[in-house]
């Protein structure tokens, strides 16, 4: 066991990916699954060559700053990487390896999920139902708004965003996007480029945020954007919940100005997720689980364990991150 490289897993996984690891490597693993902080992940780290880890495990410049000298890579369970000080890591010469692939399908399938669901009224007929409120049928109950045909704007038209789009056509939805740069027109396939972001809001009558957090996204959707959205409008999030200012979004749910939001993602989740939003009818909530997908989780973490045996064998790494 001493010959196999150590590693600290942070969190529990699937079976076969837990099934690997005790085979593969010498593993220090987080049996009862609570949330480790940066003092614990410290300690525990020490004679390690690699941290499993979560977007619920945080890595500030500090926290890296005081991983051990030998650790090598931070696998992280997640396409994102805002929670990870990568210049930090950087300087460290920590590799960071990320799983950009493995979660695209998965995370594509709960946008649009949300969108019918909150389109459709989904919360609100099915909170009724079981309630035991339902009496009889009426042409006017829960009436919604069909998804089929209509413009679908799509912020951050990357992996995720590319997969929301084709997956919107099957719907005959007419797609238009922001990103920070033109799509080729092979891969754009006739989706429409806003470079005015005026433009592009007044013309997306659905919106789904599948952007990462930057500091040029964060609080996209705020008091001043969402006036520019049609009345109406249907808001999307499975980016990051910090794309958002809640204070605008929920004020615009209650108005009406927002027809309806659906959210995977939440600022200060999942402790400080502002419950406000837990109250409105008009909001189709789940709790993050863009990649709950057992062919998902389970391609993730396979990702990272072969990108690390590559990172050990010094071949190529192709979901390295710095």
């Amino acid at each position: 066991m001493g010959d196999k490289p150590r590693i600290l897993v942070t969190r529990r996984h699937l079976a076969e990916i837990e099934a690997r690891l005790n085979s593969d490597y010498d593993v220090v693993l987080n049996k009862g699954d609570k949330i480790m902080n940066a003092k614990q992940i410290i300690a525990r780290a020490k004679g390690v060559d690699a941290l499993f880890i979560c977007v619920t495990e945080p890595l500030d410049k500090e926290t890296i700053n005081a991983l051990p000298k030998m650790l090598r890579a931070i696998l992280t369970l997640s396409a994102g990487t805002d929670h990870i000080d990568l210049v930090a890591a950087e300087k460290r010469g920590i590799a960071v390896l990320t799983t950009p692939d493995a979660v695209t399908a998965a995370t594509a399938e709960i946008g649009m999920m949300l969108l019918l669901g909150a389109a459709r009224r989904a919360h609100e007929s099915g909170h009724y139902l079981r309630s035991g409120k339902w009496e009889t049928w009426s042409p006017t109950q829960f009436v919604g708004v069909e998804i089929t045909g209509k413009p679908l704007g799509i912020f951050g038209m990357g992996r995720i965003g590319l997969t929301v789009a084709e997956r919107a056509r099957g719907f005959d939805m007419k797609v238009h996007y922001r990103n920070r740069n033109r799509l080729a027109p092979g891969l754009a396939r006739n989706a429409v480029y806003f470079n005015d972001l005026e433009g592009f809001l007044g013309a997306s009558e659905f919106l789904m945020l599948c952007a990462p957090s930057t500091p040029e996204t964060r609080g996209f959707i705020n008091k001043d954007t969402i006036a520019l959205l049609p009345d109406g409008a249907i808001v999307i999030n499975i980016a990051r919940g910090d794309l958002v200012d809640d204070d605008a979004l929920i004020a615009a749910l209650k108005s009406g100005k927002i027809a309806a939001a659906g959210l995977d993602v939440y600022n200060g989740e999942p402790d400080n997720i502002d419950r406000r939003y837990f109250k409105l009818p008009n909001a189709f909530l789940v709790p993050h689980i863009g990649s709950a997908a057992e062919q998902a989780r389970t391609a993730m973490g396979m990702m990272l364990l072969d990108g690390f045996e590559a990172l050990l064998a010094d071949k190529p790494v192709p979901n390295r991150v710095v």
